[in-house]
């Protein structure tokens, strides 16, 4: 695969890819977000960057710059989600051949998990702990291991390697977002 062209965050955002419906572009902005930069130390800094952002964001951690968009508490819940759904993935494509891995729809989770009402502590000790265990996953691969591929239901065949720089990537994006949110309900608010 050839490497994608850098894409600042601002401009994926703008973008306004669907996952599903856009997996070849939703992919080719992830990896463009990460660039050359290594994946693992990307993802090591989610964790204090989000919890700066939930510093910063103060009292307006729960407003939603619109209806229908997410708040930056709801936005580090899907960050957790997110990183539920690849430990399972990163574990599946390991141990299985050819998993299925299935994909799942971040709306409902944000909803139906309720991650407006969450504790923002909480959920920084969940990231924090969940991260910390797939990066130890992710150190002690191999480069035939990083090989081994699994067939995401939305956007076909997807290695381990390229699991670990898609999270990396959407980390960026949602830290972006963050940013964005927060500075849109700041504005609203004066």
């Amino acid at each position: 695969m050839s490497q994608p062209e850098g894409i600042d965050v601002d401009a994926a955002l703008d973008l306004r890819i669907d996952p599903v419906t856009e997996a070849k572009a939703y992919r080719a902005a992830l990896l463009g977000l990460l660039g050359d930069r290594d994946p693992a130390d990307v993802q090591e800094e989610l964790p204090d960057q989000a919890e700066a952002m939930i510093r910063e964001a103060g009292p307006h951690l729960l407003t939603r710059p619109a209806p229908g968009e997410w708040s930056v508490l709801e936005l580090v819940g899907h960050l957790v989600d997110a990183e539920m759904a690849s430990s399972a993935r990163y574990r599946w494509i390991l141990a299985h051949d050819e998993p299925p891995l299935i994909g799942y729809d971040q709306d409902l989770w944000v909803e139906r998990l309720r991650h407006q009402d969450d504790d923002p502590k909480e959920m920084l000790l969940l990231l924090r702990a969940l991260k910390r265990a797939n990066l130890r996953l992710w150190a002690r691969t191999s480069v035939a291991e990083r090989a081994r591929i699994g067939m995401h239901a939305e956007r076909g065949p997807e290695s381990l390697d390229l699991t670990f720089r898609l999270v990396a990537g959407h980390g960026l994006f949602h830290l972006g977002q963050m940013r964005r949110t927060l500075a849109e309900v700041v504005a609203a608010s004066v």
